[in-house]
């Protein structure tokens, strides 16, 4: 599986303009099967499930604020390649 890290690196869609290649990822992502959505979810969940920890630990040190700040800030880059990755597969048009 190649990872997209934007969606302006997948075949199918470079040529598009953005709100057409998100909507047209937002359809891919509707088709994709179960284990592949719930394997995204648990990801997502690994990821956001420190951040509460972090956050909840506030009142005895608060340096957790700006570790729970950074996990969110790397959640895009964290998630976002492997959600397109999984979607590339379910989109229709011309291939590579």
């Amino acid at each position: 599986m190649k990872i997209y890290t934007s969606t302006k690196h997948i075949p199918q869609l470079k040529d598009k303009p953005l709100t057409e290649r998100i909507a047209i990822m937002e359809d891919a992502a509707k088709h994709m099967s179960v284990p592949e959505k719930a394997m995204l979810n648990v990801l997502k969940l690994l990821v956001l499930v420190p951040v509460f920890i972090f956050l909840l630990r506030i009142s005895t040190d608060w340096t957790s604020l700006i570790w729970a700040a950074l996990i969110l800030a790397l959640y895009p880059i964290l998630v976002k390649p492997i959600q397109y990755s999984l979607c590339v597969k379910h989109l229709t048009g011309p291939s590579e």
